[in-house]
């Protein structure tokens, strides 16, 4: 179960016996370059694998010879500049700890990337049985570690490999048929399918930002090797709503800016369903008989990979049981634990440092005790930032074992309940005009805003397009763990529309403000986003073969979204909000059944979308819910 204020096995426990573990640590400062070339020498290889393809291979040598000492080994595809063994990283990777403690630090070029060798393929598909010289990041990160542990001096062959996004999505593939030496592995945000809920699509549907953003730089071609990236898009205009309503159909992108040279846009528009060049890039088939100990790493307010850490701690613990296997998920956008400013995300504050907690108290302990046998690390199997409440808690099992089953229901007059309807017959109604489409976020910007996975939806409560449920005031705090499961009964006029539905934590109109500046947000009545997710409602049956509503008919879309673990305080509300446009995050449905990625101007049309909440009908969010301690004292 998981551990609450004043039950055994709470977090005060676990935060003294990891703070012993790195006491001497606390005290000192961040390594900087100078302290880094005094300690440290460093060294460029070409690394071969099996095929004769060879990898640029940078390595930070401690110069401390009286002893070996372990490998840290990050596989990336963004570069391991500085290039050239005069030129040092300014940091040690992202933890101080670490790099003050000691180790050989390994960066490496994946193939087809900056100085490296060989073809580069996005998301490289996993081959389980392998014919001689073929490969895949598994077999690379295998040979690179036998590599570096018969040809590095004063290594003490023992390996940990870790990254964050794409280098987690490495970590993560090259955790499967490890090599001996491997021991244990930090996957930070790994992605593990980029078309159910990683970065690019979400239920099928397109992040038209995201996308468009990343591939306008990183999908150019790379005909030979360099040691910069490309120029970054140049929108020239900072308002990203407007670029992309100027854009028009997706396929304008290439007419008007790509002109056909980015691979994996091409890729991305011609595959539109869940067929087999997606599927053969799902990592999770492959997450199986996992031997090092792995340390799963994520945020509860990723913009990008939430889907992919959850999914790989679900996934290990499922098909790969006997792995020491931790969980841990903080208050973060995408890769806020490894750097400055994780006390706060947008406008909510989390009174706490969390990432150098996490870098101290959780990774430290964890590479000490697996690469140097020191240390007091415990395993646990979950390490968890219980937002709204904003402590850490450790626990179990994930969801809690003691949570309980409940729904919550859309009823009349905008009200959010744990009672069902009772109405024979009940519908709310507005029009989805694909010309003037949803904002996913109040603020002006070209790119995905990392923070509006926390951003206040006021602005979307006051549209005619939104339709809003929330419940009255709660008399004690509310915990949800888990996964969610939206069960929504809808009839649309056309053949096709998106559904998007958010879970708002509604502050009370008193709530004080942290900034007394009259100019930064009032934080009476903010409307947290706390989870929203799209569902492209022609794969609510499956995303490989989608399929048409039939105009006016009652239908049950039904899907389930990322966990979150959320104390709702007292004095606070839940809301729901479901529309069917999310502009520009989510590209737009022409709201006919159609391929979308081939779609005309002609082709968007308005439709009138219908909430069934009716007895027979009812639309809902499943959730599990959290005893109170006094319950679950009782219980005990």
């Amino acid at each position: 179960m998981l551990a609450r204020p004043g039950y055994p096995g709470g977090m005060s426990r676990l935060l003294l016996s990891l703070a012993f573990a790195s006491a001497a640590f606390s005290q000192t400062p961040a390594p900087n370059l100078e302290w880094i070339k005094a300690n440290y020498t460093k060294y460029e290889y070409r690394v071969p694998m099996r095929d004769g393809t060879k990898l640029f291979t940078s390595v930070y040598q401690p110069k401390d010879q009286s002893q070996t000492w372990p490998i840290m080994l990050m596989r990336t595809p963004y570069g391991v500049a500085p290039y050239g063994v005069d030129q040092y990283r300014e940091q040690m990777g992202t933890n101080p700890w670490l790099a003050r403690d000691k180790y050989i630090f390994v960066f490496q070029d994946v193939r087809g990337t900056r100085m490296s060798e060989g073809q580069f393929t996005n998301m490289t598909p996993h081959k389980a049985a392998k014919r001689a010289r073929e490969f895949d990041e598994s077999s690379d990160t295998y040979d690179t570690i036998d590599w570096l542990v018969k040809s590095l001096p004063n290594n003490n062959a023992k390996v940990c490999t870790w990254g964050t996004s794409y280098p987690g999505f490495y970590t993560a593939a090259g955790m499967i048929d490890a090599h001996p030496a491997h021991k244990c592995a930090i996957p930070q945000a790994p992605i593990m399918d980029w078309f159910t809920g990683d970065d690019f699509h979400h239920n099928g549907a397109l992040f038209l930002p995201h996308a468009f953003n990343f591939f306008s730089r990183f999908g150019r071609p790379r005909p030979e090797p360099r040691t910069t990236a490309a120029d970054a898009f140049d929108y020239k205009t900072p308002d990203g709503y407007d670029f992309f309503q100027r854009l028009g159909p997706l396929v304008n992108a290439n007419e008007k800016y790509f002109k056909n040279d980015v691979a994996f846009w091409n890729d991305l528009m011609k595959n539109d369903t869940y067929n087999e060049f997606w599927k053969s890039r799902n990592l999770r088939p492959h997450i199986k008989g996992v031997k090092p100990a792995v340390l799963t790493v994520g945020g509860w307010f990723d913009a990008e990979n939430l889907y992919g850490a959850l999914q790989l701690f679900k996934t290990i613990e499922k098909q790969s049981p006997t792995t020491e296997h931790t969980l841990v998920m903080g208050p973060w956008c995408h890769g806020c634990w490894n750097r400055a400013g994780s006390e706060q995300l947008g406008d909510i504050r989390f009174n706490d440092k969390t990432g150098p907690w996490y870098l101290e108290h959780v990774e430290f302990p964890f590479v000490r005790k697996h690469l140097k046998g020191a240390g007091d690390w415990k395993p646990t199997k979950t390490i968890l930032f219980e937002t709204g409440a904003n402590q850490w808690r450790r626990g179990d099992t994930w969801p809690p074992a003691n949570a309980i089953q409940r729904s919550l229901y859309a009823r009349a007059g905008g009200l959010l309940s744990f009672d069902a309807p009772t109405e024979p017959a009940a519908f709310d109604e507005y029009i989805s005009d694909p010309a003037k489409p949803v904002p996913y976020t109040d603020r002006t910007g070209p790119a995905m805003m990392a923070d509006y996975i926390v951003g206040d939806q006021r602005f979307a409560s006051r549209r005619t397009d939104v339709v809003t449920y929330m419940t009255p005031e709660l008399t004690e705090d509310l915990t949800l763990v888990g996964d969610l499961t939206h069960s929504l009964w809808v009839s649309t006029s056309g053949t096709d529309s998106d559904f998007i539905v958010k879970l708002i934590d509604v502050y009370p109109d008193n709530y004080p403000d942290p900034d007394p500046n009259p100019t930064k947000v009032r934080m009476g009545g903010y409307q947290q986003l706390i989870r929203g997710e799209v569902m492209r409602g022609k794969f609510r049956e499956s995303f490989e073969k989608p399929v048409p509503f039939k105009p006016g008919q009652p239908t049950l879309v039904e899907f389930t979204v990322n966990d979150i673990f959320h104390n709702f305080r007292t004095g606070h509300r839940l809301m729901i909000q479901i529309q069917s446009s999310w502009f520009p995050l989510v590209d737009r449905n022409p709201q006919q059944f159609l391929n979308i990625n081939l779609a005309k101007e002609s082709d968007f049309r308005k439709a009138t979308q219908r909430i069934h909440r009716s007895s027979g009908m009812p639309t809902g969010i499943r959730v599990r819910v959290l005893p109170p301690p006094a319950e679950a004292s009782k219980s005990r």
